[in-house]
């Protein structure tokens, strides 16, 4: 983590001493505040679950008054300790570690591959939300045609490789990725026909083989 440093972790009270570790734990958590507004919390939790409201409009409400409002306190004071939690998990377990820098590289490389196709740079330039959010869903709608073509052209190439007799594996497939762009023509002309329907993707079959 880049901002470890930054990171605050809350001990279980203030008896509460661990080995090793005991000084990363600086703070303590608030129970009397979780518990006070625990009713509360699980029926925010159930209106969400039920579609009844929206994360995003809660957190909006929530963080308008975040210093008067004390069920934003006991969610975040709830929020510390999951934090907590997880970060003990990341530091002790090495297979979570390695999980997750794998998952972040699949995010950073996607995120890279949609500034590539964002013509003119990843900056939006509008200050209207509904164009900003227009530009977002256009562009991630050309990375996931481009990567369907991508993923449907590494299957007919594979396919081909098989029938020469190369031996296609997870361990194979697991090195390759959606995110190409050396075969694209970002800026170019382009003719969009509207009239005449695309033929179906057919790709060819693939058949992958363990050990």
């Amino acid at each position: 983590m880049r901002t470890w440093n930054d990171v605050t972790l809350y001990r279980v009270d203030r008896s509460a001493t661990y080995a090793h570790i005991d000084r990363l734990l600086t703070q303590m958590v608030d129970w009397d505040l979780i518990e006070r507004h625990w009713q509360d919390m699980m029926q925010v939790v159930l209106s969400i679950q039920a579609g009844k409201v929206l994360p995003s409009m809660l957190l909006q409400k929530l963080g308008v008054y975040s210093r008067q409002n004390n069920l934003y306190k006991a969610f975040s004071e709830l929020g510390r300790v999951e934090r907590t939690i997880f970060l003990l998990e990341y530091m002790s377990d090495t297979a979570t570690r390695q999980h997750i820098r794998a998952e972040t590289t699949k995010v950073e490389s996607y995120n890279q591959f949609t500034e590539w196709l964002a013509f003119g740079g990843p900056v939006l330039r509008s200050g209207d939300p509904v164009e900003q959010e227009k530009r977002i869903k256009y562009r991630d709608l050309v990375a996931n045609v481009v990567m369907l073509q991508n993923v449907v052209d590494m299957t007919n190439v594979l396919h081909d490789l098989q029938q020469e007799g190369v031996r296609i594996t997870p361990e194979l497939l697991a090195r390759l990725s959606p995110y190409l762009n050396e075969h694209l023509k970002r800026f170019g002309h382009y003719i969009l026909d509207m009239e005449t329907p695309p033929e179906p993707l057919q790709p060819k079959p693939l058949f992958v083989t363990t050990p």
